[in-house]
C-alpha cells in the first residue's frame, strides 16, 4: 500500500511542479502543443524549468537528489538554465533543523555538546541528500569538520527503492531488452550503495582506506579520520581547506593550472581504479575541492566517501585490456573480449562486432572533448548493443557513472583535455607492472607464507609416494641409474625453462618501454 501511495506522490509532485510540460515542450506538433496549453490550466508554471525541476527533485527525496546530482555533471547533455540549477543539488540542498543535528549527536555520544566539542558552528556549512556538515573544534583545539546523517531517511529511501524493484521487474518482464539491461540487478547494486552512505562509520572507513592509497601520490588531499568521534550517523574528519572545483574562474584568478588539474584528475581516477581497485564513486564537483595553501597548492581536495567502488583482479584485468586495445585501436580484440567475457553471445561473429565497434568509435579519436558529442556517441553504443544483445553488468555500473563524472569534471576544467591520450601512458605502464618481473616477484612473496608451510611436508610425502612404489632393490640397476638421468634432465629443464621465462619477462617489459618511451 505504501507503494502506491508514493506512486501516487511522485504523479501529484510532477503535475505539480509541471515537469510534464518540461517534457512535452520538445514536440514541436500543433497538437502536442495544443495537448500542453490543456495540462497547463489552472497551474502557475511562472518560475523557470530548471528551479522546477531541481525544487521537484528535493521534494521527491535523497535518491531523486543524487539523480540530479549525476546529471547536473553532464553539461554538454543538458541546456544551461537547467544545468545551472541542478548544479546547486551537489552542497545546497537544504539543511535539515541544527536542533536535530544537535539531538542526533547528543544522543550517539550520550553527553551534551559542550562536553563533546569546545565550540560547534550551528549553520550547516554543507547539506546534502544524505547528510550535513558542520565545523566544529575539539577540547584539544583541533579544527574538525562533524557530518551528520539526515534524520529518518532509511524509511524514505525503503519507500523509493521498492518502487524501483518494482518497476525493474516491470520492464525485465515487458521486453527482451528488459531482459538483457538487468535492471533488477543494476537497482540491487545501487541499494547496496544506498544502503552503505547511510552508515557513517563505513563511510569513515572507506576514508581512511582511500587514505592510505594515495599518500603517496602527492595529487590529491584526504581528510583524517578522528576515531574517538566517529559513529554510524555521525562522523568527525579532520577540516580541509581549499576551493570548490566548480569555482573555475576563483580558481584561475589565484594561478591554479587548469590543464594540469584536469590531467591529475584523470591520473587519480585510473590509479584507484587500475593499481588499488578501490575508488571514489561519487566524484561529483560538490564532493571536490582544489587547495591553495602554499605547501600544497593546486592539489585536489577529496571529500564524502559514502560511494566507493571496488574491482577484483579479473574486471581490472578484463578492463585495462579493453581500454588498452581500444586506444590503440585494435577493434578486433576489443570485439574477442566481449566474446569472451561473455558480455555478448558466443556465436557473434567477430568480424562484424568489431566493424560495429570501430563505426562507433574511430570517429572521435585525437579530437579534444569539446568537440565530441557524448549524447550521440552513447546513442550509437546503444544501437550496437541491441544488434549484438550486448549484456550490461551491474558490477561495472558504478565505474560507469564514475567515469561520466570525471569526464564531465574534465570538461569543466579544461574543454581541450583528450581524455584518451591522457589515460594512455597510464594504462600502458598499468600492462607493463602486469606482466613484469616485479609482479611476479610480488606475486611469489605474497604466496611465500602458502610456501613456508608446505615445503617441511614434502620429505614425509616423498617418503610415503617412494613406499608405495615397487621395491627398488627388485629393479635392475642399469633401471635405477636411467630413471635418475630421466629425473637430472628433468630438474634441468625445470631450472633453465624457469630462468628462460624471468629472461623472457625482462626482455618483453624492455620492449614495452622502449615503445612507450
Amino acid at each position: 500500500m505504501s507503494r502506491i501511495f508514493r506512486g501516487v506522490f511522485i504523479v501529484w509532485t510532477v503535475l505539480r511542479f509541471g515537469l510534464d510540460e518540461l517534457v512535452l515542450s520538445g514536440f514541436q506538433k500543433p497538437w502536442i502543443k495544443l495537448i500542453r496549453r490543456i495540462v497547463s490550466v489552472g497551474r502557475n508554471l511562472r518560475a523557470p524549468r530548471g528551479e522546477r525541476l531541481r525544487e521537484a527533485l528535493e521534494s521527491l527525496g535523497p535518491i531523486f537528489v543524487k539523480f540530479g546530482q549525476v546529471m547536473s555533471t553532464r553539461r554538454d547533455l543538458l541546456p544551461p538554465d537547467i544545468a545551472d540549477e541542478l548544479a546547486k543539488l551537489q552542497d545546497r540542498v537544504p539543511p535539515f533543523e541544527s536542533a536535530l543535528a544537535v539531538g542526533i549527536i547528543e544522543k550517539s555520544f550520550g553527553r551534551p555538546l559542550s562536553k563533546i566539542f569546545s565550540s560547534f558552528d550551528q549553520t550547516p556549512i554543507a547539506s546534502a541528500s544524505i547528510a550535513q556538515v558542520h565545523f566544529a573544534v575539539l577540547p584539544s583545539g583541533r579544527e574538525v569538520a562533524v557530518k551528520v546523517l539526515r534524520p529518518n531517511m532509511k524509511p524514505a529511501i525503503e519507500k523509493d527503492l521498492a518502487l524501483m524493484h518494482m518497476m525493474a521487474g516491470w520492464v525485465e518482464s515487458s521486453s527482451a531488452d528488459g531482459k538483457r539491461l538487468k535492471p533488477r540487478e543494476v537497482i540491487a547494486e545501487f541499494d547496496k550503495y544506498l544502503h552503505d552512505e547511510l552508515d557513517l562509520l563505513r563511510e569513515a572507513a572507506s576514508g581512511a582506506q582511500l587514505r592510505r592509497n594515495m599518500a603517496g601520490l602527492d595529487l590529491v588531499m584526504i581528510p583524517e579520520m578522528i576515531w574517538d568521534y566517529c559513529m554510524p550517523d555521525v562522523m568527525v574528519m579532520e577540516r580541509m581547506k581549499g576551493v570548490p572545483i566548480s569555482q573555475t574562474q576563483r580558481l584561475r584568478d589565484a594561478s591554479v593550472d587548469m590543464k594540469k588539474l584536469a590531467r591529475d584528475g584523470v591520473t587519480i581516477f585510473f590509479t584507484q581504479v587500475f593499481r588499488d581497485g578501490f575508488f571514489h564513486g561519487d566524484m561529483h564537483p560538490g564532493n571536490i575541492q582544489v587547495s591553495l595553501a602554499p605547501d600544497t597548492f593546486g592539489r585536489f581536495i577529496s571529500l564524502d566517501f559514502g560511494i566507493v567502488g571496488t574491482l577484483t583482479e579479473v574486471d581490472k584485468e578484463y578492463l585495462a585490456q579493453n581500454f588498452s586495445a581500444f586506444f590503440r585501436r585494435d577493434y578486433k580484440r576489443v570485439a574477442e573480449l566481449h566474446i569472451e567475457s561473455g558480455w555478448v553471445p558466443e556465436t557473434t561473429r567477430v568480424d562484424e562486432l568489431e566493424s560495429a565497434i570501430r563505426a562507433c568509435c574511430e570517429p572521435y579519436f585525437d579530437r579534444p572533448l569539446k568537440e565530441i558529442s557524448l549524447g550521440l556517441v552513447l546513442m550509437r553504443l546503444f544501437q550496437t548493443s541491441r544488434r549484438f544483445q550486448v549484456e550490461i553488468q551491474p558490477q561495472l555500473v558504478l565505474l560507469q557513472k564514475t567515469l561520466l563524472n570525471i569526464e564531465g569534471l574534465g570538461r569543466e576544467l579544461d574543454p581541450d583535455l583528450d581524455l584518451w591520450s591522457t589515460a594512455k601512458p597510464f594504462l600502458e605502464k598499468w600492462m607493463i607492472g602486469q606482466i613484469g618481473p616485479e609482479k611476479l616477484l610480488a606475486q611469489l612473496k605474497a604466496e611465500a607464507p602458502s610456501y613456508a608451510k608446505v615445503l617441511p611436508l614434502l620429505p614425509r610425502l616423498l617418503s610415503d609416494y617412494l613406499k608405495r612404489q615397487p621395491d627398488a632393490n627388485q629393479r635392475g640397476l642399469v633401471e635405477l641409474l636411467a630413471e635418475q638421468k630421466r629425473t637430472n634432465k628433468l630438474l634441468q629443464g625445470i631450472v633453465y625453462g624457469g630462468v628462460g621465462f624471468l629472461l623472457g619477462l625482462v626482455a618483453m617489459q624492455v620492449v614495452l618501454r622502449i615503445r612507450l618511451f
